[in-house]
C-alpha cells in the first residue's frame, strides 16, 4: 500500500511543479496552440494557450513509478515487474508519437500535425510490439502479462482472440490489441477538447483503476489459489501505475483547469489513453473498462455517429461532434460543461467499481450466491 501511496504522492508533486516550467518556457519561446477555425466561436481566445503540458505528466508518471519501485527495492519488497514495464513502454511510446505531433503543429504553427496514416502507422506498430511482448516472460506459475482470451473481470476462457492458435491466431489477437489501443488513445485524444475535461476525467478512471488493482494484489491466485482469487501477474506494480497516472493528471489539472494556463497536447492525451488501455489488458478488464471509462467511450461514438450520419445523410446528429462541443454550441458555459462531464465519468468509473467488487462477492460466497 505505501508503493501505491508513494507514487501517487511523487507523480503529483513533480507534475505540479514541472508543469510551471513548460508554462514558461512556451510562452516565452511564443509556441502555442493554435484553435481550430470551425470549433466553438469562445475557443479563440484560447489561441497562443502553451500546449505539449502532457510531458509534465509523463515526467510525473515515469519518475514515480521508479521512486517507488526503488522504495521497494531498499525495503526488499517487489519492484519493477515486466508487467509494469510494459505498460509505462506503451504510455511513453504513444506519448512520443503524440509529442512528434505537438512538435509538428507548433513548428509550422497551424493546428495539423502528423497526417492521419503516419499516426496510425505509429499505433500499429507500437500495438504489435505491446501484444507480442504481453504474450511473454511467464512468472513461476505460468502467468504471462497478457493472454489471448477476451476479459471482463477475468479473462472469459470461452473466448479465445487467437483463435486456433499459430500464425492466424497470432495476427487475429494483434489486430484486437491494435484495435483496442487506438481506441483509447484516440477517445481520450477527442475528450481532450475543453479546459480540464480529459485530465481530470483520467484521474477519475485512474482512482478506479487503482482500487482494482490494489485488490487484485490482495486477492491474487499467486499467493492463495481460493474462490474469487485474480490471476493477474504483477497487480501491485500495476497499481503503482494506476496511482502514479492519477496524481499526474491531479497535479496537471492544477494548472489545465479553466481557464487552462496550459494543454496537454497529443502528447498527453495519447498516452493517457494507452495507460488505459495498457491497464485494461494486464489487469484482465478490457470490457469492464468500456464502462469504467465511459465518458471516452461516449465522446468518441458521438464522432463516429455525427461522421456516419453526414455520409450517409448529409445530416449532422449534434450540432458539433465530439459530444461536448455539442452542449458548448447549445449555449452551456465551458465549465458547466466539464464538471457534468466529469460526473459522468464518476458514475462510470463507480458503476465499473461496483460491478468488479459484486463480482468478487458472488464468487467468495460472501453474497450467498453457490
Amino acid at each position: 500500500m505505501t508503493q501505491i501511496i508513494i507514487a501517487g504522492v511523487v507523480a503529483f508533486i513533480v507534475a505540479i511543479f514541472v508543469t510551471p516550467v513548460l508554462i514558461r518556457y512556451f510562452s516565452a519561446e511564443g509556441l502555442g496552440q493554435e484553435i481550430r477555425e470551425d470549433g466553438p466561436r469562445s475557443h479563440l481566445r484560447k489561441r497562443g494557450t502553451p500546449t505539449m503540458g502532457g510531458i509534465a505528466i509523463l515526467a510525473g508518471i515515469t519518475v514515480a513509478y521508479l521512486v517507488s519501485g526503488f522504495y521497494a527495492m531498499a525495503i526488499g519488497g517487489d519492484a519493477f515487474s515486466i508487467s509494469g514495464w510494459l505498460v509505462l513502454g506503451l504510455t511513453l511510446a504513444l506519448g512520443a508519437t503524440g509529442f512528434a505531433d505537438d512538435f509538428i503543429k507548433l513548428f509550422k504553427g497551424r493546428n495539423l500535425g502528423l497526417n492521419k496514416t503516419a499516426k496510425l502507422i505509429a499505433q500499429l506498430a507500437i500495438a504489435i510490439a505491446f501484444g507480442v511482448l504481453i504474450l511473454q516472460f511467464p512468472d513461476s506459475q505460468g502467468l504471462t502479462p497478457g493472454s489471448t482470451s477476451l476479459s471482463f473481470i477475468r479473462d472469459i476462457d470461452t473466448v479465445d482472440l487467437a483463435v486456433g492458435g499459430g500464425i492466424i491466431g497470432l495476427i487475429l489477437f494483434l489486430i484486437f490489441i491494435y484495435i483496442l489501443i487506438a481506441a483509447w488513445s484516440n477517445a481520450v485524444n477527442l475528450t481532450d477538447g475543453l479546459d480540464g475535461l480529459a485530465a481530470g476525467a483520467t484521474a477519475i478512471v485512474m482512482g478506479a483503476h487503482s482500487l482494482i488493482t490494489f485488490w487484485q494484489f490482495r486477492n491474487s491466485c499467486t499467493v492463495d489459489v481460493e474462490p474469487g482469487c485474480y490471476a493477474v501477474r504483477d497487480p501491485l506494480d500495476l497499481a503503482v501505475l494506476a496511482a502514479a497516472g492519477l496524481g499526474a493528471c491531479l497535479g496537471f489539472l492544477w494548472w489545465n483547469a479553466s481557464p487552462a494556463k496550459i494543454f496537454m497536447g497529443d502528447t498527453g492525451s495519447l498516452a493517457l489513453g494507452g495507460l488505459v488501455a495498457g491497464l485494461s489488458v494486464t489487469t484482465r478488464t478490457e470490457l469492464l473498462m468500456i464502462i469504467i471509462g465511459a465518458l471516452f467511450v461516449i465522446e468518441a461514438a458521438s464522432v463516429v455517429i455525427q461522421v456516419a450520419a453526414f455520409k450517409t445523410t448529409g445530416k449532422r446528429v449534434f450540432r458539433m461532434a465530439p459530444f461536448h462541443h455539442h452542449f458548448e454550441n447549445g449555449g452551456w458555459p465551458e465549465v458547466t460543461v466539464v464538471i457534468r462531464f466529469w460526473l459522468i465519468a464518476l458514475m462510470g468509473a463507480l458503476s465499473g467499481t461496483a460491478i468488479f467488487y459484486g463480482e468478487w462477492l458472488q464468487a467468495t460466497g460472501a453474497l450467498g450466491v453457490g
